[in-house]
């Protein structure tokens, strides 16, 4: 009996889907649960599993192409492995489907000597748009598939320069190294990045306010009770926990700051859902960590690692993508020493965190060299005043430096 494979509902105001990349090929047999087709939305990617086991059929759309929810991108014929079978193999002994299919996508030329070798749909583009045949690059993937990966790590040879007549006159040195040029679709996430960040622009009247820490203290409570730490909890005490806790202080003093305009009127909110913002495997993303002021320095830090871990996976969900009342984002992972963080709508507020240096700073009349950070928060001027910003930064400075005053379970 042959399965209608359909998109199926992704989440609340999603109403499309664009095929990201087919994880198995027509033909192949699949197992129950086996992850068929990666697909992407403006807000993340999922992979959707196989409703039974079976030959996979009548593959109805490319990759890049767009579905709606609930429409059928393939079907399988419900059957046992062929004998023989091996997981991902091509089952050409399964019975043909009788549902009519559209044609695959184009492959790419492959020579003698890739005949045997399966190409994945994301290396056929890398190949193409590479100008290589599948036999100048090694598979390393299971039953001997080329991946992107492969592609990718692949060193094309120079192309030979065409033969130049013999010019009458000394003619200009052509420059040296590549000149080609790659044009790749955005994916729907990064479409999606853009536009926010456009809005965010378009519909706030943002300013950035700034200020240094120094982080002496924290850098000695860390190296104090670190080893503790990672004993008791399983993760080690890093910085963002800090941050957190301090901004949550913060914003219980100046609530207009976790605040939101919504119309002509002004939304406060008693809780604290923290956004904070981690680089994905497609871009960067911001998951939240719900009622936040509820969690312990061991859960923030539990919570984020997983979040990293989960982002650079792209298993981030996307409940936990939506709402959030204040983010944190932190540039000094990447070596950032001062920026302008972009306010995340509809909140009305962002903490940048930056890198770690030491600098001389004055210390009681005398010059001391300590770990210091810029911080820097962005926000709506039309809902938070210039003195407001200003000291709910000083307020985040100084629960940082004295970070005895925030309870640390250790």
């Amino acid at each position: 009996m042959a399965v209608e494979l359909k998109v199926p509902s992704v989440g609340e105001s999603i109403y499309e889907v664009t095929i990201g990349e087919w994880l198995k090929g027509e033909g192949d047999y699949v197992a129950k649960d086996e992850a068929l087709v990666a697909l992407e939305t403006d807000k993340a990617s999922l992979e959707l599993p196989a409703p039974a086991a079976g030959q996979l059929t009548g593959l109805r759309k490319k990759v890049g192409d767009s579905a709606e929810v609930g429409e059928v991108l393939a079907m399988i014929e419900e059957g046992p492995a062929p004998e023989g079978a091996k997981d991902g193999a091509q089952a050409s002994a399964a019975p043909a489907s009788k549902t009519s299919a559209a044609p695959a996508p184009a492959a790419v030329p492959e020579s003698a000597a890739s005949a045997e070798t399966r190409i994945m749909p994301a290396a056929q583009r890398e190949l193409a748009a590479r100008g290589l045949d599948a036999s100048d690059v090694k598979p390393t993937g299971p039953g001997g598939r080329l991946l992107k990966e492969d592609v990718l790590r692949h060193e094309q040879p120079a192309a030979k320069a065409p033969a130049q007549p013999t010019p009458q006159a000394p003619a200009p040195r052509p420059a040296s190294g590549s000149r080609e040029e790659r044009v790749v679709p955005m994916t729907p996430l990064r479409k999606r990045i853009a536009q926010r960040l456009v809005d965010s622009q378009q519909s706030t009247a943002t300013l950035t306010t700034f200020n240094e820490v120094d982080l002496s203290n924290v850098i000695a409570l860390r190296k104090e009770y670190q080893e503790t730490f990672v004993k008791r909890y399983g993760v080690k005490l890093g910085f963002m926990s800090f941050f957190v806790k301090a901004a949550i202080e913060a914003l219980k003093d100046f609530p207009q700051v976790n605040a939101e305009i919504r119309g002509e009127t002004i939304v406060y909110k008693d809780y604290f859902d923290i956004g904070v913002a981690v680089g994905g495997g497609r871009g960067l993303v911001v998951p939240v960590l719900r009622n936040a002021e509820t969690l312990s320095f061991a859960e923030v830090e539990l919570a984020i690692a997983d979040f990293a871990q989960r982002a650079k996976a792209n298993k981030i969900t996307l409940d936990e993508l939506q709402g959030g009342t204040f983010t944190i984002s932190n540039g000094g992972v990447y070596g950032s020493l001062l920026s302008t963080p972009i306010i995340n709508p509809p909140q009305s507020g962002i903490l940048g965190m930056h890198n770690i240096q030491e600098r001389p700073v004055a210390i009681d009349g005398k010059v001391e060299i300590r770990p210091m950070m810029y911080i820097a928060l962005s926000y709506d001027h039309r809902i938070i005043d210039g003195r407001e910003s200003v000291t709910f930064l000083r307020k985040v400075k100084d629960c940082v430096e004295n970070p005895t005053r925030i309870l640390l379970e250790v």
